[in-house]
């Protein structure tokens, strides 16, 4: 059962977490590269100032986004500016984000996500909850995923699993974590490749966080994962 009440409150922590941390940046510092290929971390805070709008937009049953081209475009136009007004947009979104998710509501029902993907509205809080941690260490600014917590860890390690059960892209996959519990995912047909590793490195090869380099297959080399 998921605890929707529980995810928004840890989405306020770790976003008041990841604002004082990126308040210890200055202007040149957000201009420089994070963590992720062609994005500053400009581009970072404001795709989260973006996202949490488009989580309002799912919760109040509009599009996610008006369309993928608008999406990279208000990513572009918001990553330029300065620390000042990047650090309010991403605080007065994360209250409307807060705001809209308080509003009694049917948290069973379904919602539509970016690229029609569907899922339980309540799931919609942890959703945001994974945007903000993975979008912290993509900042680069003291925080790793060996940081974040073994629940956290765990819940997002099923969730990509979920993502990735049954996708053509992917071949099947056994995983286990150092804990020896297990995953199946990927194609469903054929030998599944057995992958086995620390935690934070399988869920971070699974987020396209990590390379795999420090998990084990003595099946043969790991794949390349599609991007979600």
């Amino acid at each position: 059962m998921i605890d929707h009440e529980r995810d928004l409150a840890a989405v306020r922590e770790a976003t008041d977490r990841l604002l004082s941390a990126a308040a210890g940046l200055d202007n040149a510092a957000l201009a420089a590269p994070s963590r992720l290929p062609g994005w500053s971390r400009g581009h970072v805070l404001a795709h989260l100032a973006r996202n949490a709008d488009a989580l309002v937009n799912v919760l109040e049953g509009r599009p996610m986004y008006r369309d993928a081209a608008t999406r990279d475009a208000d990513i572009e136009r918001d990553a330029p500016r300065p620390l000042d007004v990047q650090l309010a947009d991403v605080r007065n979104t994360a209250d409307g984000f807060q705001h809209s998710a308080a509003a009694p509501a049917d948290w069973t029902r379904v919602v539509t996500m970016r690229n029609g993907v569907t899922d339980a509205a309540a799931r919609v809080p942890f959703r945001r909850l994974i945007e903000i941690e993975l979008h912290h260490v993509d900042l680069g600014i003291g925080r790793e995923l060996e940081d974040l917590s073994e629940e956290f860890t765990e819940r997002e390690t099923r969730f990509l699993v979920e993502r990735f059960s049954g996708n053509a892209a992917v071949p099947p996959l056994a995983l286990t974590g150092p804990d020896g519990r297990s995953w199946r995912t990927g194609r469903t047909e054929g030998t599944p490749l057995a992958v086995s590793g620390p935690a934070a490195d399988l869920m971070g090869w699974l987020a396209g966080r990590r390379d795999g380099a420090a998990l084990k297959s003595p099946d043969g080399p790991l794949p390349v994962l599609p991007p979600l």
